[in-house]
């Protein structure tokens, strides 16, 4: 099999088992994973901590090799050449890559030059990446004076430093504060949709999915569980979507066969104290939830109404919510 010609990159039924030792059980990470990446997008890889998606990026970085399956990137075979696979990507991991002790001026530079640049076409390159990511007026400064959302930016700043055909960003916005997450989201959406890079992201923030990535694939125990667009996802869900928390956990099978009474709601489910359930016209349901939740003599803490998100997807096609799961 060879990958499609429009494809950015495209994994077949990837597994992975790692056998942490003799006498541990083996783990899991990849169980028959695939996934289609077209040039140009976002493409969002979305699950909790240890569902596969970073075992994902290493094997499709040449990092590491599956057990089984193919894999290509840039049209490239993954397994077969990897070397070109490297020449044509950009890895930005969950570390910091940066040197600590050296200026962003002089990370960018070096990058440059490893990547091959002369020394003019280096240093105008480092400028340029300073420029776009607006870190030129610390640029002659040590890095490890910069704040955490600068010191990310030049990181990816170092990812892109060689025009990769395909970037991958590995949890790009973990530990950042607000105003530093959005910069870097619309950061990575001009990187696709002005210089046609293709950008994998892994991430556990269900906003940063929904905000920026033209399709994502919901990762679960090592596999795709649903894939898709995330307007569609969610439109795939109708109705809205009803959650009411209960005085205690005691109270939710009485509460769950109070709802699962009414007419007008479906697919109702629980975690912890909290019932969910969806409906056509969500807020025109809650006076009838109120009241069969009071026959039945349960209190109801807060009843809140709201189109459906991630999170609903995620709980319909895995079974538990996303804040859960994480």
């Amino acid at each position: 099999m060879s990958a499609p010609p429009s494809t950015a990159l495209a994994a077949v039924e990837l597994v992975k088992t790692y056998r942490p030792g003799r006498k541990a059980a083996p783990v899991q990470a990849l169980d028959g994973l695939s996934i289609e990446v077209e040039q140009g997008t976002v493409f969002a890889l979305l699950g909790p901590n240890g569902a596969g998606k970073s075992t994902t990026v290493r094997i499709l970085t040449t990092l590491s090799r599956p057990d089984s399956g193919q894999a290509w990137v840039a049209g490239l075979d993954v397994l077969l050449r990897p070397d070109d696979v490297r020449r044509s990507i950009g890895l930005v991991s969950q570390k910091p890559s940066g040197d600590p002790m050296a200026t962003g001026r002089e990370n960018l530079v070096l990058a440059a030059r490893i990547q091959g640049l002369t020394a003019a076409d280096a240093s105008a390159r480092a400028q340029q990446l300073l420029d776009r990511f607006a870190l030129a007026p610390a640029a002659d400064r040590l890095v490890k004076t910069w704040s955490g959302g600068m010191a990310r930016k030049l990181d990816v700043a170092l990812g892109v430093v060689h025009s990769p055909r395909v970037l991958f960003l590995d949890e790009p916005t973990a530990g950042l504060d607000p105003e530093a997450r959005a910069e870097m989201w619309a950061e990575i959406s001009r990187l696709a949709a002005e210089e046609d890079v293709t950008v994998l992201l892994t991430t556990h923030y269900l906003d940063e999915a929904d905000r920026m990535a033209g399709r994502l694939a919901i990762v679960d125990s090592g596999r795709v569980v649903v894939e898709g667009t995330p307007d569609a996802l969610k439109r795939q869900l109708h109705g809205d979507t009803v959650q009411v928390q209960l005085a205690g956990p005691g109270a939710v099978l009485a509460g769950m066969a109070a709802l699962r009474g009414l007419p007008h709601l479906h697919d109702v489910t629980t975690e912890g104290p909290v019932l969910r359930a969806r409906a056509d016209g969500g807020a025109g349901a809650v006076p009838a939830v109120l009241t069969a939740l009071e026959q039945a003599g349960l209190t109801a803490v807060s009843v809140t109404v709201g189109r459906p998100s991630l999170d609903d997807v995620y709980l319909r096609y895995v079974g538990r919510s996303f804040e859960v799961a994480a």
